[in-house]
């Protein structure tokens, strides 16, 4: 009886699994096409999916939206067109079952000359989102961030693969720009500076090992490595300039991803059926730390712990389109002293070391267009980072006490306000205002080894705008 329930059930799922090969899966590919300049709509522009066959393809709307439904699963190339600008082929789009596929394209308007032939290559993919950086910039997918080699979906490490970039150890996400500190990069977000994005990183130091952005919020975004445009008035040695992308508009999707370094769960959809708002959430935490949990030990005795929760609420209304958004993490690290004196050879051996760190970042971006040419954008944001290190040490009756204390704390609110017109296509004028408090403590106190007792050792405020 028990041999033949296992030949039915094994001819069951032999059976749904042939069936479920034999489907023509299909998905749907939609998405806004703009000006780049402007960022206004651009109506009847043409997208293709041009390996296809018969070949698919669509006209944007009124409002700039195009939608291509049916499209097979796999890896697909789309090509936009409008009169008037230059052609866009979008490469290696990944295309699956269970997820829309939604892109925003941006088009530049193409300088026509008549009097002679001109022969040119076609435009860069990557070529900078920001039209005021000229050289050593490029723009970068998501789809790049998740196939470059060693990459581990973490825009940091991907940014190594680039020329004039390079690193101290593959244990951070330190990156030195031809041979500038790594302290001289600087982080945006939606158009305002942030701590490093990245967990275990120490204040003034190390760039930290597993990034907080997460490949499931951020859109095509931007990496300077020189001759940087005005508005990163702070950057030394570059620039990351991150975008979040809005969350599906027509329906809610759910995905759920299980990797080396983390667990992630997203959501994302609209808020009601008939408006274009929508919201997007991300969370991740640690695998390791879940096997842990599990009693399952795969690493070594300090096992990395952290998490981390980013969200962007699109909320267009009559006086401009709102972006509520936030990004933030949590990590610790535990390294416990050898409970056998005879083990202990220095200070260290006898020493339980808790190292925990954080960031974060929140703001609100406004975004509206006063006529066809023209947009302005405001972002009022609050952040800040911490790191806290306390170590005790074990006495010879293996009792801890206290013996060592740091505390450094930082956080920043800033306003930055954005103008860009376009008056036509060889001028376009930017101009912009941005203004910051900054706050910093440190804190280090500690045991006396003279005479035992606990004291402070050194103390630092900082206040400035």
């Amino acid at each position: 009886m028990k041999r033949i329930t296992t030949y039915v059930l094994t001819g069951t799922v032999f059976l749904a699994s042939h069936i479920a090969f034999c489907q023509n899966l299909t998905q749907t590919i939609r998405g806004t096409v703009i000006d780049l300049d402007s960022r206004i709509p651009l109506v009847g522009a043409t997208v293709v999916v041009v390996d296809t066959d018969p070949l698919k393809g669509t006209v944007t709307d009124i409002n700039g939206d195009f939608r291509l439904e049916q499209v097979p699963v796999g890896r697909h190339a789309l090509r936009i067109t409008f009169v008037g600008y230059e052609e866009v082929t979008i490469p290696e789009i990944l295309v699956g079952s269970a997820k829309e596929v939604v892109l925003n394209v941006e088009l530049v308007e193409a300088l026509t000359q008549l009097k002679e032939v001109v022969i040119s290559a076609g435009m860069d993919k990557g070529k900078s989102l920001n039209e005021m950086a000229t050289v050593s910039a490029r723009s970068f997918t998501v789809e790049e961030t998740r196939r470059y080699p060693m990459s581990i979906s973490d825009p940091s490490r991907m940014a190594l693969s680039f020329a004039g970039t390079a690193t101290t150890s593959d244990e951070t996400n330190e990156i030195i720009i031809r041979g500038n500190s790594p302290k001289g990069l600087l982080w945006r977000l939606e158009g305002t500076e942030i701590p490093g994005p990245n967990h275990f990183a120490e204040e003034g130091s190390s760039a930290g090992a597993i990034s907080i952005l997460s490949s499931n919020m951020i859109t095509t975004s931007d990496f300077m490595t020189g001759a940087l445009p005005a508005e990163y008035g702070n950057a030394i040695s570059g620039v990351f300039d991150i975008s979040l992308r809005n969350g599906n508009t027509e329906m809610r999707e759910y995905s759920f991803q299980f990797g080396v370094l983390g667990t992630d769960l997203s959501l994302e959809g609209p808020f009601k059926k008939g408006y274009q708002g929508s919201y997007l959430a991300n969370y991740r935490y640690s695998t390791l730390a879940l096997f842990q949990l599990a009693g399952i030990q795969l690493a070594g005795d300090q096992i990395p712990q952290f998490q981390d929760l980013s969200f962007n609420l699109h909320l267009p209304s009559r006086i401009g389109e709102f972006n509520v958004w936030s990004i933030g993490g949590l990590s610790n690290s535990t390294l416990e002293a050898k409970r056998d004196s005879a083990e202990w050879t220095y200070q260290s051996d006898r020493m339980d070391v808790v190292t925990k760190s954080g960031m974060f970042a929140a703001g609100v971006t406004h975004l509206i267009f006063p006529n066809q040419r023209s947009y302005l954008r405001t972002v009022l944001s609050f952040s800040g980072s911490g790191n806290l290190d306390e170590v005790e040490l074990l006495d010879t009756a293996y009792v801890a006490k206290p013996f060592e204390k740091q505390d450094a704390l930082s956080d920043a609110v800033r306003v930055s306000t954005l103008y860009n017109i376009k008056f036509s296509p060889r001028l376009t004028l930017r101009s912009g205002l941005m203004a910051s408090w900054l706050h910093f403590s440190y804190l280090d106190e500690g045991t006396d080894e003279a005479d035992g007792q606990w004291k402070l050792s050194s103390q630092l405020t900082l206040s400035d705008r």
